[in-house]
């Protein structure tokens, strides 16, 4: 049993983290922000059963991350503002949270001599790959506002343990997907919208291709790293599951038997990478291999959504709909 401090973990693959730790008889507490994509409500379990501490704070605050890194042995870094459109706006929040805030933990952790540091990172810093797939020691090439503030963040991660000998670890996963992902993503928007016979925005010719990961299995992962990676590593996680964004919106509609009309192409986002592929042969030299396919973890997704419409709708009322309908309409 170790006694873990987890930034972000109200959020999409923090709180599905989160649930694994608890359930592993970790001593958790999560410290977050409670920013619009943070929900306390994906961990009410845990918390109405009291198995894990809860902070409502900023990682950018020194002082609270201080007390709370002093009663940690390890740290497990989700917190970060995310969607690439968000960061196409206003790229403000982007810098603060992911490269100042990681920049505060990293320094409480020096101070405080943590044991183990892990910053959850994305394959989204390489850039688009045209050809073949990335691995860790390659030259990041980040093409938007968000994945340039993650590369800085990264960047900054791997200063500390050649400077400092921190004891860090990077993993850098591939798109996911699954329960608690808040519906400004493809794969919630689309399955809510469908749900909801709404119009299902498509980006471009909705050729784009995605390397899709299941939450649960890159948890799984990102568990398996903190516990035998290697220090100072950095550990690629892809799902093997590279789909076309069309193929992609294609299955949802199907597996809700909704139709096809419901595609709605817009223009294409700015700065669009257009594939994404990680070579994760070291963290399968570890030990891990995904445990769902990609069809039985989307159709699991997909009932998930549809079976849990009181999470989901309050969230697509009032501010996401004036953003959603701001986003797209003019498109």
């Amino acid at each position: 049993m170790t006694r873990l401090l987890v930034t972000g973990g109200a959020g999409f693959i923090g709180s599905n983290f989160t649930r694994r730790a608890a359930e592993q008889g970790h001593e958790v507490v999560v410290l977050d922000k409670l920013t619009y994509a943070g929900n306390k409500e994906n961990l009410r379990d845990l918390l109405d059963a009291k198995k894990i501490d809860f902070v409502k704070g900023d990682v950018c605050d020194r002082g609270l991350v201080d007390r709370l890194a002093k009663q940690a042995e390890a740290v497990v870094h989700f917190a970060a503002e995310t969607h690439v459109d968000r960061s196409n706006l206003g790229a403000d929040d982007f810098l603060r949270t992911n490269v100042t805030g990681t920049f505060t933990l990293l320094e409480a952790a020096r101070e405080l001599k943590i044991g183990r540091f892990l910053a959850v990172s994305t394959d989204e810093v390489y850039g688009s790959i045209a050809e073949g797939a990335a691995r860790e020691g390659d030259v990041l090439n980040p093409s938007n506002p968000y994945s340039a503030s993650k590369a800085a963040a990264d960047l900054l991660v791997r200063a500390y343990w050649t400077t400092h000998r921190l004891p860090v670890l990077i993993t850098r996963s591939s798109n996911n997907f699954g329960p608690y992902q808040y519906p400004e993503k493809v794969i919630p928007l689309f399955v809510t919208n469908a749900i909801e016979d709404r119009a299902l925005p498509l980006y471009g010719d909705g050729r784009n291709v995605r390397d899709w990961l299941y939450v649960l299995d890159n948890c799984a992962a990102i568990d398996l790293v903190l516990r035998r990676g290697v220090d100072g590593e950095i550990y690629n996680i892809g799902g093997a599951a590279e789909v076309q964004n069309v193929t992609l919106t294609h299955r949802i509609l199907s597996l809700l038997g909704k139709p096809e009309s419901l595609i709605t192409p817009v223009a294409d986002r700015p700065g669009h990478d257009r594939r994404y592929a990680l070579d994760s042969s070291k963290v399968h030299a570890l030990g891990w291999a995904p445990a769902a396919s990609f069809d039985d973890a989307l159709a699991a997704t997909v009932e998930w959504y549809r079976t849990h419409d009181a999470w989901w709708k309050p969230i697509k009322s009032g501010a996401f709909r004036q953003y959603y309908q701001a986003q797209y309409t003019a498109r």
